[in-house]
Formats: structure tokens, C-alpha cells, sequence
């Protein structure tokens, strides 16, 4: 039996979840955008309270190890390292890339099986239809955090910041229908000449079953070395409103 605490602060929602060998025990979300660095200890201490156990009580903490937003991915490395650090457990970490793959192939067996999936999801997805999948996180303007996956999502592409235009993966479309999956999809709908467009977040609650393997696996992160893939670099940028 293992209990993993998943953390997921790379994109614009926040989640925690606690599960038990695949078993979700709670699960919290805050669709509020941008509220990692204020809300991520409360809401991992909320799942905590409402499962009653402590962070000792789990066997490993994982965090969605990005890309995504240099911030959220701070605070959610920084706070599992400590969670991780402070009771002795295995850190774990997985892409956030393949945390929005997860969420759709199980959007896509629940409606296969006659279960309810998402609204969102299930309004755009047809069981068994899709030839790829493209995951996108937003990176600003046309540019997003993306890859190439397979229908079982395995990913055949190197994870990049690619700036969309009418060409960008035209091999997938040629070959069939595409589903382009995350917060980045959206905007891209005007650009891309076909494919199926859902906007989605990765959640804690699709990291269990890829931390639940990398646990198995025995693929743990060094707690004090470990940094998030950041993909590109951090740059500040100067406000231009006036303060006084």
C-alpha cells in the first residue's frame, strides 16, 4: 500500500491530490489563476485534513516538474522538496505535458466505458477517433509548451516552445484527426487548419497513475538538487504603470 501526495502548480490552476495506490483519497482544486505562491501549503494541508493523515503518514510527494509558468513551478518544487525533505519520504516528479496526455486518455476510457467525463472534455472528444495528441501549455502570444504523442501517449517529439503558425504539425493533420489538448489549444484554433480544440489544465488528480509508475520504478529525485524543466529562461519584465 502506498499513499503519494500529488502537487501540480505549473499552469494557471492549482491542485493537490492524496491517493492510495492509484485510489484518489481527496482531491482539491483552485481554478482561481495564479494562486500557487498564497494557496499551495493550504490546500496540501485541506487534502491532508479531509484523507486524516499527516505528510509522514504518505510513502512519496510527486510535482508536475513542468514546463509551464516559472513561478507555479518554484512553488510547487520548493514546497514538495520541503514536504518531501521534512518527513523522509521519496520526492517524485513527472512532465506536465504528459499530466495533460494522462487527463485526456482517461477523459477519452471514460466515455469509451459509459462513465462521465468532464464536461468540456467529453463534449470534444470521440472515444478511439484521435491518431495524435498534441498537448499544448500557453507560453505567451502564439507560443506554447508542446509535443507529439501517440494515442497510448507515448511521446515521439522532443518537448519544445514552439511558436504556431498554419504549418506548424501539418505531417499529424495529414494523416488525421489531431486532438489539441491544455490551456494553449484555444488559441491556436484559428491558426491550425483542422483538428479538435479542448482547453484543459493538468491536475493533480491525472499525475497519480504516472506517479504511482515512477514509484514502482523506484525513480526518485534527489531532494536537494532537483530543479523543475523550465524549458526557457526566466525574464523580468518591467510594469509600465506608473506608481506615483
Amino acid at each position: 500500500m502506498a499513499k503519494i501526495l500529488c502537487i501540480e502548480t505549473s499552469a494557471s490552476a492549482l491542485s493537490v491530490c492524496l491517493a492510495e495506490d492509484g485510489r484518489i483519497l481527496a482531491d482539491r482544486v483552485c481554478a482561481e489563476p495564479r494562486q500557487q505562491a498564497a494557496l499551495t501549503a493550504p490546500l496540501v494541508k485541506e487534502v491532508l485534513d479531509a484523507a486524516g493523515v499527516t505528510v509522514k503518514d504518505c510513502d512519496a510527494v510527486c510535482v508536475s516538474a513542468g514546463p509551464g509558468s516559472y513561478t507555479g513551478l518554484r512553488v510547487g518544487a520548493s514546497t514538495a522538496k520541503g514536504l518531501a525533505f521534512g518527513a523522509g519520504i521519496p520526492l517524485l516528479a513527472v512532465g506536465t505535458l504528459d499530466v495533460l496526455v494522462a487527463g485526456a486518455l482517461g477523459a477519452q476510457r471514460l466515455r469509451g466505458s459509459g462513465g462521465v467525463a468532464p464536461q468540456s472534455v467529453e463534449d470534444s472528444i470521440e472515444h478511439g477517433n484521435n491518431r495524435w495528441i498534441v498537448p499544448m501549455l500557453d507560453a505567451r502570444r502564439m507560443e506554447v509548451y508542446t509535443a507529439v504523442y501517440t494515442p497510448d501517449g507515448k511521446r515521439v517529439t522532443p518537448i519544445e516552445a514552439q511558436v504556431v503558425t498554419a504549418e506548424s504539425f501539418a505531417a499529424q493533420l495529414a494523416e488525421g484527426e489531431v486532438l489539441f489538448v491544455g490551456d494553449g489549444a484555444l488559441k491556436c484554433k484559428d491558426v491550425l487548419p483542422g483538428g479538435i480544440f479542448v482547453d484543459a489544465q493538468p491536475l493533480a488528480r491525472n499525475m497519480v497513475g504516472l506517479a504511482f509508475k515512477a514509484y514502482q520504478a523506484g525513480k526518485f529525485e534527489d531532494v536537494a538538487y532537483f530543479e523543475p524543466f523550465y524549458l526557457k529562461d526566466f525574464v523580468a519584465t518591467v510594469s509600465k504603470k506608473q506608481l506615483w
